[in-house]
């Protein structure tokens, strides 16, 4: 059980450090674009799909780029890009290639001077620990990026809490979006 509590503080410490101001603009993104895309890899694509999933329940028009039924982005439209490392190629190739759409785009990362950091109109930055501090101390007890997809899931969900009560989506209205085919 201990390793529990760890992770738990670990999520908790970085939680801490997320600017709510960034949690306000990725948001406030929603209102102002017509269309909203997510992309990433691996266990951060996982993560973006999960939230494209949850705001589809709350009635966005979104899509997860690399679908078959995904269909092209254009001017207006919003992109979210989620890498931990911020230089996961496809990502960043995507978060370039939508700016020069002249789309929006929000890198979400742990780092801010990352290549989708730079290719991004806006970042979520979330500070959760994917290497060694420099005194080769372990930031965190968990493998690779776990700690960043972790913070970036419930992120997400905060952010779909706000998206709901802007809206006015309570959880019936989601609920009735859910998949009926299970």
């Amino acid at each position: 059980m201990s390793e529990i509590r760890t992770i738990l503080a670990e999520i908790e410490s970085v939680m801490k450090k997320v600017n709510e101001s960034q949690i306000e603009a990725v948001t406030s993104a929603f209102q102002s674009n017509k269309r909203i895309f997510v992309v990433g890899e691996g266990r951060s694509g996982l993560m973006a799909k999960s939230f494209a999933m949850r705001l589809m329940h709350l009635s966005a028009n979104v899509y997860v780029v690399g679908e078959t039924i995904t269909p092209s982005i254009a001017e207006d439209d919003l992109l979210i890009a989620v890498s931990g490392s911020g230089t996961t190629k496809n990502v960043v190739w995507v978060a370039e290639k939508a700016k020069e759409l002249n789309c929006f785009v929000i890198g979400v990362t742990t780092n801010p001077e990352s290549p989708l950091a730079h290719a991004a109109s806006s970042i979520l930055h979330v500070p959760a620990a994917t290497k060694y501090r420099r005194d080769g101390e372990l930031k965190s007890i968990q493998p690779l990026g776990s700690l960043f997809d972790q913070c970036v899931h419930i992120l997400f969900d905060t952010i779909c809490l706000r998206y709901a009560a802007l809206k006015e989506v309570d959880n019936n209205q989601a609920f009735s979006k859910h998949s009926n085919l299970e």
